[in-house]
């Protein structure tokens, strides 16, 4: 017997939400696709092939569900972990971290919708840990002469004053993850989905001004860190619906300490992983920031003063967490976390779970 809402909305499913995500991603696709041809696309391909067939073969075998590969999510999640990686990463692994994603990053927490991280980050940080000789060699950097369409190809009529190649900077730099070719465009599918009601403003916002604002300090002078890396991960990743807090009050604590964890990893000596770190660190902690900052019942005023005490434990918490992490970092334990992530995962499917798979979304 199904039980209510029985209507449901024609614009605003799962599918629609997703089509939003890609619609948005697509001119950072693209730009990719150009900046490197072959070699961009057919991780896209391998990535997007990897996502489904684990989708519906774990989903079947596993949830006993038959049509969660229509939903949308297992494409997004795919875009998004290629867009986090080196055009020179070979496709096996790229194929492996799609297939980790989507297996470890969501089906075994119980479907879409039930994961506490985002699927992307975890299926990057399990190649990182199974491929580290791939993924952390410094050789994946060395893309210039794989560049099909330089800058001058792309602006023919541009000079090369400061300003112009400042702008161009903007629109079109093939260096770094395929997903930081161009700040433009990322800025742009954000507003897309700030239009489309798809993530709020409060996220990134709290992100950005704490991360700049520490920047300003004297403590944040001449830190290495890549801006389009993290204009990135902040509106597609950090916003990601079921890992990220639900209220408003929730999601700018969120926004505020991740933008202080990427301050401190960066600062602390993390390289290429310290947008990944911070955001899988602050999902861990999302549905506690979601309880403390609930709003009153019966729109009774909520009263700040006893919030004061929870909420600094609670960033005396995440602060130690970060700092823990900067630990593992430092010290090459992080592989260890990912394989007690693993130990967790599976044990807590077989236990829990899988006996309540008929609810997952």
């Amino acid at each position: 017997m199904k039980t209510a809402p029985f209507i449901k909305p024609k614009f605003n499913g799962t599918q629609m939400v997703m089509l939003d995500v890609v619609l948005a991603l697509l001119p950072l696709v693209i730009i990719g696709c150009l900046a490197y041809g072959r070699l961009v696309m057919m991780q896209f391909i391998t990535a997007i092939t990897a996502a489904l067939i684990t989708e519906f073969l774990f989903s079947v075998f596993l949830l006993k569900k038959y049509n969660t590969i229509l939903d949308g999510s297992a494409l997004v999640s795919a875009l998004l972990l290629v867009l986090t990686l080196s055009p020179l990463v070979p496709l096996h692994v790229v194929a492996f971290g799609a297939a980790a994603a989507i297996l470890f990053g969501k089906i075994l927490w119980g479907g879409l919708g039930k994961n506490t991280f985002n699927p992307a980050l975890v299926g990057r940080e399990f190649m990182s840990v199974f491929f580290s000789s791939v993924m952390i060699s410094s050789d994946i950097w060395k893309t210039k002469e794989f560049v099909k369409t330089t800058t001058d190809q792309l602006f023919p009529a541009m000079n090369h004053s400061v300003l112009s190649e400042y702008l161009s900077s903007i629109v079109y730099k093939t260096s770094g993850a395929v997903g930081e070719y161009s700040i433009l465009f990322i800025v742009l599918g954000g507003f897309y989905l700030l239009i489309r009601s798809r993530i709020s403003w409060h996220i990134p916002f709290a992100l950005l001004a704490v991360f700049t604002l520490l920047l300003w300090l004297p403590v944040g002078a001449h830190l290495h860190y890549s801006a389009a890396g993290i204009l990135l991960g902040t509106i597609f990743m950090a916003t990601d619906m079921p890992s990220s807090p639900v209220t408003p009050n929730g999601k700018l604590y969120y926004g505020m300490m991740t933008g202080l964890i990427i301050f401190i990893l960066i600062k602390g000596g993390v390289q290429f992983e310290y947008m990944s770190y911070s955001i899988l660190l602050l999902n861990a902690f999302s549905h506690q920031i979601s309880i403390l900052f609930r709003p009153s019942a019966w729109g009774d005023p909520t009263d700040w003063k006893q919030k004061i005490e929870p909420v600094f434990n609670l960033t005396i918490k995440i602060s130690g967490a970060a700092f823990a992490v900067l630990s593992l970092s430092y010290y090459g334990l992080i592989p260890y976390a990912v394989f007690l992530y693993l130990l967790y995962l599976i044990t807590k499917f077989n236990f829990s779970f899988s006996k309540k798979i008929n609810n997952a979304i």
